[in-house]
């Protein structure tokens, strides 16, 4: 059973908040057993227990509402270690999720914080690979509406957790149904999911043969042909250079931080962008640029790169997600891909 609890003075409260107490004292043994005792009983911390065979707590995390600075600040989690392998852990996030989202609705509280010890990293780790965005390192929140709110532990990581409109609880189920959906649209116009005999010719014990690829089982079928179109190379680009550029541009593209510049910035959006930034650039420009022939010397390609990082530094807070994720695909650029392109041949 799942029990939202909070010191209101009640024997159910007191009960439950004891069992958590215990188990955080058994669990977290590097935490003062006063500060545990101090922190859960606080009568403005709020938790959420897995109790079982009455009043026995298995599985909790406490918690420290700030709906006034939007966001939520975990202060312990925690699940007994004869329930550790049996799920419990994923189990209590997904309904603590729902659990903020119903209780905190009106102020529309989408932000978990949360400090944690190299072991903990690895279990908030395994919420972001099971869940929808989860826990991650990059805390996008502004540091000014949490700063002097939650306590900074000593050789600890902050996480952040940004919620999404979706019933936690049952997530899988409902990934489960979209996964299905899309695979029986593709099923309507693809014969993918067709599996042909094998080829005999390729079996052991057989003589070596020639074989048409018209005779291979589903090759037609799937838009081969014998002579694939070639994307034409311009004519004033040395052809070593292109595919270079080509190959370097496609992984920016494909990069997980360069979402903010794969297209011109919006005017309408942001109105000023262009009056202070005189040379704008991004990755569909380059496209162009490079489809266009105008990159005739690599150098410029490079140039051009560097122009997106450093106008998106001196428009943007140093601390905002689109400086963060300049910052990131510029040194992925420099320490990855710039070596390739500076090769002579």
């Amino acid at each position: 059973m799942f029990a939202p609890v909070h010191n209101d003075g009640t024997e159910r409260s007191y009960i439950i908040l004891t069992g958590l107490k215990n188990l955080f004292q058994r669990q977290l043994p590097k935490m003062p057993r006063e500060y545990i005792s101090r922190l859960v009983m606080d009568p403005n911390s709020r938790a959420l227990a897995i109790v079982k065979h009455g009043y026995k707590v298995v599985a909790g995390i406490t918690y420290r509402p700030f709906p006034h600075r939007g966001f939520i600040e975990i202060v312990f989690c925690a699940v007994s270690s004869s329930n550790q392998v049996k799920g419990y852990g994923g189990h209590l996030m997904d309904h603590f999720k729902k659990h903020i989202q119903e209780v905190y609705a009106e102020q529309k509280v989408e932000t978990f914080l949360t400090y944690a010890d190299n072991y903990a990293v690895g279990y908030f780790k395994k919420q972001a690979n099971s869940h929808l965005r989860g826990f991650s390192k990059d805390v996008t929140l502004d540091r000014a509406q949490w700063a002097g709110y939650i306590k900074d532990y000593e050789g600890a990581t902050l996480l952040q957790c940004t919620l999404v409109p979706v019933d936690y609880t049952t997530i899988r189920e409902t990934l489960m149904k979209q996964k299905e959906w899309i695979m029986e649209r593709i099923r309507r116009q693809s014969s993918s999911h067709i599996v042909h005999e094998g080829i005999p010719a390729f079996q052991d014990g057989q003589p070596p043969t020639m074989l048409d690829y018209k005779d291979i089982p589903g090759l037609l079928e799937a838009g081969w042909t014998a002579h694939p179109a070639t994307q034409e190379i311009p004519a004033n680009i040395k052809a070593p250079d292109y595919v270079r550029m080509t190959r370097a541009l496609r992984a920016l593209q494909a990069h997980q931080q360069s979402w903010p510049f794969r297209a011109p910035v919006n005017k309408v959006e942001v109105p000023d962008y262009y009056e202070f930034i005189k040379n704008p650039m991004d990755l569909h420009t380059m496209q162009t640029k490079l489809e266009n022939g105008e990159y005739t010397q690599v150098s410029r390609f490079i140039q051009d790169v560097r122009v997106i990082g450093e106008n998106c530094l001196a428009y943007n807070p140093h601390d905002s997600v689109y400086a963060k994720a300049a910052s990131k695909l510029m040194r992925y650029f420099e320490l990855v891909l710039l070596k390739e392109l500076e090769e002579k041949e």
